[in-house]
């Protein structure tokens, strides 16, 4: 083969996995829009998904991962609250010290040692800016596995059309 059809081939498949990411991600944008989710947090579940992306084994670990730092991340509120009365304003850096205790000690946890996933949770429900712990869970949740999906679906089309 030709350096000339190397470059080609190597152009086109750089092309298909372009295309195939931006539809994938606009679809999951629409579905997340279509349910009102912030599409930003679809996009935190994109992110997740794609830490590891070696396997969809490792994908689903990364999810286990972000949605365990969403749990970690209302825990951190509620502590928050509960610390607010005797610490005063040490009651946020004292609650995100334990969170930060929790993810980086499970660093060498299998399944549970996708720090990066862990904080991205952390980041979605702190952003999030709700003062009702479920419905924002549930909402989050969901959202990021519109954007979990759509990673899944990225990968399995650029594995088979790239």
């Amino acid at each position: 083969m030709s350096q000339h059809a190397v470059t080609a081939h190597t152009t086109s498949r750089f092309v298909v996995f372009t295309v195939i990411a931006g539809a994938v991600a606009a679809v999951a944008a629409f579905a997340a829009d279509s349910l009102s989710f912030p599409a930003w947090a679809m996009f935190v579940g994109w992110v997740a998904w794609f830490s590891r992306p070696t396997s969809p084994v490792q994908g689903a670990h990364a999810m286990v991962c972000l949605w365990l730092g969403l749990v970690l991340a209302a825990s951190g509120q509620l502590l928050a609250g509960a610390l607010a009365p005797v610490a005063g304003p040490a009651a946020l850096p004292l609650a995100v010290f334990v969170l930060a205790l929790v993810v980086v000690g499970l660093r060498t946890t299998p399944v549970l040692n996708n720090m990066l996933a862990w904080f991205l949770g952390l980041i979605a429900f702190y952003a999030a800016h709700s003062d009702e712990i479920g419905p924002a869970l549930l909402t989050l949740g969901a959202a990021t596995a519109i954007g979990a999906a759509a990673g899944f679906a990225c990968q399995r089309l650029q594995r088979r059309f790239a």
